[in-house]
């Protein structure tokens, strides 16, 4: 039985969008499948981890009639990528495979009844609808993402944290050593809320935001979060937890700082960092009057040193920090300039960005 006759982006592109939601080993053999659907000539295609789920539909004009099938996701995502731009794809049902046919080539792949797919169900119990364009969204995404932990036995550190307030949208990750914070404006007035969002949702939800002025729809429940992107549905349990309470981890009163070029700082650290203890990454920054010294060493008692001039007429002041930790925020910002703010030897360093209250990046010291 033909299901569908198209050409090979109306399946490469929704497939994309779905297919980093399969696990590649579980337990349940369908939920390395994704659910293909067709109603009138409307496609749907749903994968699932049984945490998250992602549901993509586009326009298919061909006048076949309505069907469901489960197929290994990732198998026909490469069939189709491997296939030439151009190509026109059939796809056909016979007993439990489907063949895909394209011009001369031919695969055949296993079913699994589409009855037994295991969709969740969207969120009742909303206590808020957000909106907010894609290309803001995304930003504060990427601006904090590097943050979030990735196996910590505080579960609830492998995720990241969504704060509404009034007419502002927190976004706050953390891994005990280092927290980031990225903050909105709303267009409109919203209850207070917070949820914590498991780490795989934030990485797909990147990968589904595009740059631009598009809206995103935010549907916080009890338990699970829903935003609808477009033509896409990404629905996700909730980390069931506390987080760490974030405004006592950000400093106010810091004195001593300076604004230096982001990527003189950055290259200025990568080279180094060639030098520093494979183990610990240790950094030393050395600030006296118009003056940043880095310095790095290793057990082999090689060392690095870097001089910047720097616009800083405060005490003098010698502490350490994972170099990594300091890589991480320089990459992940775009901007010109950074500004670094510091207590004492024993605290931790303020990361901001000169004229921007919204971001903010915390990193705790480290003896060397």
């Amino acid at each position: 039985m033909l299901l569908i006759e198209t050409d090979r982006d109306t399946l490469l592109k929704p497939l994309q969008a779905v297919t980093g939601v399969v696990e590649r080993r579980h337990t349940l053999p369908i939920l390395s499948n994704v659910l293909i659907e067709r109603a009138e000539n409307t496609l749907s295609f749903v994968a699932t981890d049984l945490e998250m789920q992602i549901t993509t539909q586009t326009l298919c004009d061909d006048q076949q009639q309505s069907f469901a099938i489960t197929v290994a996701a990732k198998k026909l995502l490469d069939i189709c990528r491997a296939l030439p731009e151009s190509s026109k794809i059939q796809l056909e049902a016979t007993d439990s495979r489907l063949q895909v046919k394209a011009g001369k080539s031919r695969f055949n792949l296993q079913t699994l009844p589409a009855q037994d797919f295991p969709k969740i169900a969207p969120p009742t119990d909303i206590k808020g609808v957000i909106r907010i364009t894609q290309k803001e969204l995304k930003q504060c995404l990427n601006l904090v993402q590097y943050a979030m932990a990735q196996q910590d036995i505080r579960y609830y550190l492998n995720g990241l944290l969504l704060v509404v307030d009034g007419t502002s949208l927190k976004v706050v990750a953390t891994d005990g050593h280092r927290l980031s914070l990225a903050s909105v404006e709303l267009q409109q007035q919203q209850a207070p809320q917070e949820v914590i969002l498991p780490r795989k949702t934030i990485l797909e939800l990147v990968k589904l935001l595009a740059d631009s002025d598009d809206e995103v729809v935010i549907e916080i429940g009890q338990n699970q979060t829903k935003f609808s992107v477009s033509n896409t549905v990404l629905v996700s349990k909730v980390i069931d937890g506390k987080f760490p309470d974030f405004t006592r981890v950000i400093p106010s009163s810091y004195e001593k700082h300076f604004v230096v070029s982001r990527v003189t700082l950055l290259h200025t650290l990568q080279r180094a960092a060639i030098l520093s203890n494979e183990k610990f990454r240790g950094v030393r920054l050395v600030l006296t009057k118009d003056s940043l010294r880095v310095i790095c060493n290793n057990n082999e008692q090689e060392e690095a040193q870097e001089e910047l001039e720097i616009a800083y007429d405060g005490a003098p002041l010698d502490v350490g920090f994972n170099v990594v930790y300091l890589l991480d925020v320089l990459n992940n910002l775009s901007v010109e300039q950074v500004d670094c703010a510091f207590g004492d030897a024993n605290s931790s360093m303020l990361v901001t960005i000169p004229g921007e209250v919204g971001f903010k990046y915390v990193v705790m010291p480290m003896r060397i």
